[in-house]
Formats: structure tokens, C-alpha cells, sequence
């Protein structure tokens, strides 16, 4: 019986591999750092920003669309947050979920944060929201093999189709 290559290629995981080691991972919050370069927003997957939150695109997403939208603020709890800042999120939440509606034919979302490590949290120490889009039929966030998920799209192809209906719908 001929042997089956069951390889799966995913070399822009190593990005992410490299970013979870301290030698390796650029110092500071990722949040912050992003929130302070906004020449650098193309690069970073900034797709809109306000007076005091932004919406950014998830480097290492669940599925095509996986928006991350957080605060100006560096903060773990959303106690610290005023509340033009947590309106200014939940506006963004719910832009996204137009954004995706358009752009990408999303047919359902999920959105939440996970505060504090315990929950999920990767970044703790800064409160964030996701929204993630749906479609009928995609395998939720289960993985299909082994701990894999298939994202369909370059994140570059998709930050312009992303940007582009951010300019259409008066986001940007």
C-alpha cells in the first residue's frame, strides 16, 4: 500500500509560535503598540480607528473576518474603562458585525471577551472584544484535524476588502 502524505503546511503559524516567546515577541502590549503607530495600521490590520478604541484585524484567527476591537486604555478590567470608552467599543462591536454582514456574507457571529488568563485571555492585561464571523455549515471552533482550522483568505487580500467596506459604510 503507497504511503499517504499527511503533511499539513502552515508556515505562518511560526509567527505565532515566535510571538509567544519572550526572546522572540516585540516588548509591550501588541494592543498598545498598535494604538500608538497609526502610520503603521496597514501593517498591524488596523481597519478603523475613533477617539478612543480601534478595530483590528485577528492575527491568528478562529476564521476569515476574526475582528479584535479594544481601547486606547491598558487596562484588564473593564471597571477601568469610562464609559465614552465602552460605548465607543460596543459602537465598534456593532459595526463589525455590519462590516462582516457586507464584506465578508457573515450569516451569524459570535462576539465576546475573555478577561483575566483563567477565562482564555492571551492578552490579560488589556480588555478586548472579538467578533467572529459565521457561516451555515463551518465547524464552529472545534478543530476538524488534530488542532488545525482552515482560514480560506490571505489576511493582506482581506484587510483591503475589509478597509474598503470600512470607507463605503462611513467607518473610516
Amino acid at each position: 500500500m503507497a504511503e499517504v502524505n499527511r503533511n499539513l503546511w502552515a508556515p505562518w503559524r511560526m509567527e505565532y509560535i515566535g510571538s509567544l516567546s519572550p526572546e522572540h515577541a516585540e516588548a509591550g502590549c501588541f494592543l498598545c503598540r498598535y494604538w500608538s503607530r497609526p502610520a503603521a495600521d496597514e501593517h498591524h490590520g488596523v481597519v478603523w480607528r475613533g477617539k478612543r478604541a480601534f478595530v483590528t484585524m485577528n492575527r491568528f484567527p478562529y476564521t476569515n473576518g476574526h475582528l479584535i476591537i479594544a481601547p486606547e486604555t491598558h487596562t484588564g478590567t473593564l471597571d477601568e474603562l469610562d464609559a465614552e470608552v465602552f460605548a465607543e467599543m460596543n459602537e465598534f462591536v456593532r459595526r463589525s458585525v455590519r462590516l462582516l454582514g457586507e464584506v465578508a456574507q457573515a450569516q451569524g457571529f459570535n462576539i465576546g471577551m475573555n478577561l483575566n488568563r483563567c477565562a482564555g485571555a492571551g492578552l490579560p492585561d488589556h480588555v478586548h472584544a472579538h467578533v467572529v464571523p459565521r457561516w451555515a455549515g463551518d465547524t464552529n471552533f472545534m478543530a476538524i484535524v488534530g488542532d488545525v482550522r482552515v482560514i480560506p483568505e490571505a489576511l493582506d487580500a482581506q484587510y483591503r476588502q475589509l478597509v474598503s467596506g470600512a470607507e463605503r459604510l462611513g467607518f473610516r
